[in-house]
């Protein structure tokens, strides 16, 4: 590469390219020459800006230029900044003594920017050039020595010491070569007469106008200069200045007068008229944009100004009298174009970055932002704002660049994209703006649980229903999206009646409908409830819950169970006695029954299904007393045979039946003796009754002593808690419930006699005991009742000593501390010498 170049090309890249860099208002900057090969590095771009080399492909470095042409790229690889294009000087910056090339270098994760100037250092690669290469000059031979005539400027594209720095003209007799500067640094060739022109000795002068620039190695230009000597006309045109200067506005509209030249000239007649020109060398740009009067010098404005492409625009006019031969002067003209606010500012966005977690934290870069405005002054001053009620705000960096960054908390499940309006502003007057828009989407997080459609459900299912049948469904919903939202439903795991509710129902995980496992009793479980969790499948997981409340509603699915006459002791039917002396409206028994359903269910009635004699007895609807209508006569059978139906209020109605075997007797006036005597004779059945009766006792008493020692630990017990312990259920504060009312009802109508005792709270349903004892058997019945218990029904059969008066027995009734599933209060009867409890 080095053995193409010259020595002096080699000499200075070396000069400029080794890190010709400093970091200036947080700005990198590096100096290289133009025309650098492709490849060539500029620096190291990593190192300089203190970035990790390995982490400059991860971080996504890119790089943006203003120019609008990438010259320059990165090599990920070695973090050097490498150029990618030829750069040419001059086609960027013209002539501008300053060539400064900016880079955007743009960094994520975190995002960052980093502005870089390169500025592009000019080589001698331009030689001067002249637009017009033969001049014609005509000069009078009158004219005294010291006439001075501007010859045409040489162009150079360079800059600096490589632009043009002398003028020399071919050696001859007459005439010399000055060189006059400008105040803005132009160098105008004149050519002075120092002899005296024979125009009949040499009529033609032709000299070589060379143009040499400072660079290094030298470069030059040349012009032929012919120099046509006339005859008499001896004054040319004077400009009352050399330099003419106007400001005109970049708006004015074609045929604007900017400002007038004036010349004068000694002469008279047709050698002192002029008419004024522009010169030769004007560049097309000039003549499309200004016109001059050629009568009165004015200059106008021809096409469109623009302060932005060009802000000043100089030129040389000539004027030209009409002598013979024709004499001219020359003069130079400025024209400054005034800048007018007429351009909007340019909202630019470097870099973007969408979608964002809603999580982010206030102050996450989102974009950086940049602005421009070609106007200048307060015109290209520009400021940026966003929207106050938005969730974000600018932060201003360097040189009109801006960072967007949130300023508040963000929610997705409010507002999923956010609409970011950003508006530039210029300071002009008027002002003018612009806007932009910006989409900000966010990104979800598990930041909301699932949310049960309602806390609580209830669901009412009759019993006896069959398994696998849905129960219910329950709903959630959760705002979130994705698998933030999935949602699985459970049941959480707890307890009915000491098993797991996991055995009653189950649960779809994935469409929340709840089964049940088996058919429901409503005479073993009335009530219970299922806790169900919904949890989503976010990162963490997130979850809610929900109680479901079943009721089971009772079907009537229970027949009559027959209490009294006890079937499981004395067979299918009942026998009684009764003496033909009885009277109507005695009573001959009483059927008992009861239904383990509720409600309507359990409403039972009775009626007289068949009879020998229908006339004879009758039954009582509500009570199932077996009374007579009539008196018994002598006529009527002695044997007869009664069919009891027992029916429910359900639907279907169920029924029972009870059959009651009556053997009337003449001269049964005494059955309590007989029945001592009977009482009294040994038998087998005796034996076995007294049996029963042993045992009965045993498990009485074993009961009673239990119910005492877990009435005793749990005083003991209350006592620590609370300080006190109540053995009176009224005393005690987990009995604020009404006081019980109790009611005893001693029945002796006829041969038969019962014992009713009602008793229970008074917002609660009211417990029946009945105890029957019927002296028209071989033994006295008794049977304590509960309806409507969920346990199942037992039959307590006891056999009482019936021989002693009714008025013997007395009776108690003892209410201790129970819970809801226990069984009935306790009930002593107590005659002299014998208590008897249960």
């Amino acid at each position: 590469m080095w053995n193409k170049l010259p020595t002096w090309q080699v000499f200075l890249w070396w000069h400029h390219f080794f890190l010709l860099w400093s970091t200036i208002d947080g700005q990198t900057r590096y100096s290289i020459p133009e025309e650098l090969k492709q490849g060539s590095v500029v620096g190291h771009l990593a190192k300089d800006l203190g970035l990790v080399v390995s982490e400059l492909y991860r971080r996504k470095l890119r790089i943006t230029s203003e120019a609008g042409k990438q010259y320059f790229s990165v090599d990920l690889g070695r973090g050097e900044l490498v150029v990618t294009d030829r750069i040419d000087r001059e086609e960027l910056c013209a002539q501008r003594p300053s060539c400064l090339l900016p880079l955007e270098l743009v960094i994520d994760n975190p995002l960052q920017l980093h502005r870089v100037e390169i500025e592009i250092q000019d080589t001698n690669d331009n030689s001067p050039s002249f637009l017009t290469k033969e001049k014609v000059v005509k000069i009078a031979e009158l004219v005294n020595p010291g006439a001075r005539f501007p010859l045409e400027s040489a162009q150079d594209p360079d800059v600096g010491a490589n632009s043009v720095r002398s003028y020399l003209i071919s050696k001859n007799d007459h005439f010399k070569l000055t060189v006059k500067t400008h105040k803005d640094g132009r160098k105008i060739p004149e050519l002075v007469l120092e002899k005296t022109l024979d125009r009949e000795k040499l009529p033609v002068h032709n000299l070589i106008l060379t143009a040499v620039d400072g660079g290094d190695p030298v470069r030059s230009g040349t012009s032929e200069i012919t120099i046509i000597v006339l005859d008499n006309n001896d004054n040319a045109p004077q400009f009352e200045r050399q330099v003419y200067e106007a400001n005109v506005s970049e708006k004015a509209t074609p045929g604007t007068e900017i400002l007038q030249i004036r010349a004068t000239d000694a002469d008279e007649g047709q050698n002192g008229e002029i008419e004024y020109f522009f010169a030769e060398q004007t560049t097309d740009l000039i003549l499309s944009l200004f016109d001059i009067k050629a009568s009165t010098g004015a200059i106008v404005v021809k096409g469109t100004l623009d302060h932005e492409t060009n802000a000043l625009h100089r030129f040389d006019i000539t004027a030209k009298d009409k002598g013979n031969p024709q004499m001219d002067g020359h003069c130079g003209v400025e024209i400054k174009v005034v800048d007018i606010n007429d351009n909007i500012p340019e909202i630019i966005v470097t870099s973007l970055t969408t979608p964002i977690p809603e999580d982010s934290a206030i102050g996450t870069v989102i974009a950086l932002i940049s602005a421009k405005d070609p106007d200048s002054g307060n015109n290209g001053k520009v400021t940026l704002s966003v929207s106050t009620k938005s969730p974000f705000k600018l932060n201003p960096s360097v040189s009109n660049h801006y960072t967007l960054v949130t300023n508040g908390p963000l929610d997705r499940e409010k507002n999923d994209r956010y609409i970011v309006r950003i508006s530039a502003t210029d300071s002009g007057k008027p002002p003018l703006s612009s806007e932009k828009v910006i989409f900000v989407e966010l990104l979800d997080v598990n930041d909301n649980a699932p949310v049960f459609s309602q806390p609580t459900y209830v669901v009412y299912v009759k019993e006896n229903n069959l398994p696998g049948k849905i129960l219910c469904s329950v709903s959630a919903n959760d705002p979130d999206t994705d698998n933030s939202a999935k949602i699985s439903y459970s049941i959480l795991d707890s307890k009915v009646e000491d098993v797991s509710v996991s055995s009653y129902v189950y649960i779809n995980s994935d469409n929340g409908s709840i089964y049940s496992m088996h058919s429901f009793d409503y005479e073993k479980l009335k009530v219970f409830q299922i806790h169900v969790q919904a949890k989503d499948q976010g990162s963490p997981s997130l979850s809610g819950n929900a109680t479901v409340h079943v009721f089971i509603l009772d079907q009537n699915d229970n027949a009559p169970a027959v209490i009294y006459p006890s079937s499981a002791a004395l067979g299918s039917f009942s026998q009684q006695r009764m003496p033909r002396s009885a009277k109507a409206a005695h009573l001959l028994t009483k059927v008992t029954a009861v239904d383990a359903d509720s409600g309507h269910n359990a409403w039972i009635s009775y009626r007289l299904a068949e009879a020998t004699d229908a006339s004879l007895f009758t039954v009582n609807l509500y009570t199932g007393e077996v009374r007579t209508k009539r008196a018994v006569s002598e006529q009527d059978d002695s044997s007869q045979r009664l069919l009891i139906e027992i029916k429910d209020d359900g639907e279907p109605v169920r029924s029972a039946t009870v059959t009651v075997s009556v053997l009337l007797e003449d001269g049964l006036h005494e059955p309590i003796l007989d029945l001592r005597q009977k009482s009294a004779e040994p038998s087998q059945k005796g034996g076995r009754v007294t049996l029963y009766l042993i045992v009965s006792l045993a498990s009485v008493s074993v009961l009673s002593l239990l119910t005492f020692l877990i009435l005793a630990v749990k005083c003991i017990r209350n006592s620590r808690s609370s300080g006190s312990c109540c053995m009176r259920r009224s005393d005690c504060d987990e009995y604020k419930n009404p006081n019980r009312n109790l009611q005893i009802q001693l029945n002796t109508d006829g041969p038969i006699k019962y014992v009713e005792v009602l008793g229970g709270d008074m917002l609660s349903q009211s417990q029946s005991f009945r105890s029957c004892l019927s002296p028209m058997s071989e033994y006295s019945d008794f049977t304590l009742i509960k309806p409507s218990s969920t346990t199942d029904f037992k039959e307590v059969i006891s056999v009482l000593d019936a021989s002693l008066p009714d008025s013997t027995w007395t009776f108690e009734s003892q209410q201790v501390k129970r819970s809801p599933s226990a069984g009935a209060d306790s009930i002593r009867w107590r005659k002299p010498g014998q208590i008897w409890s249960l």
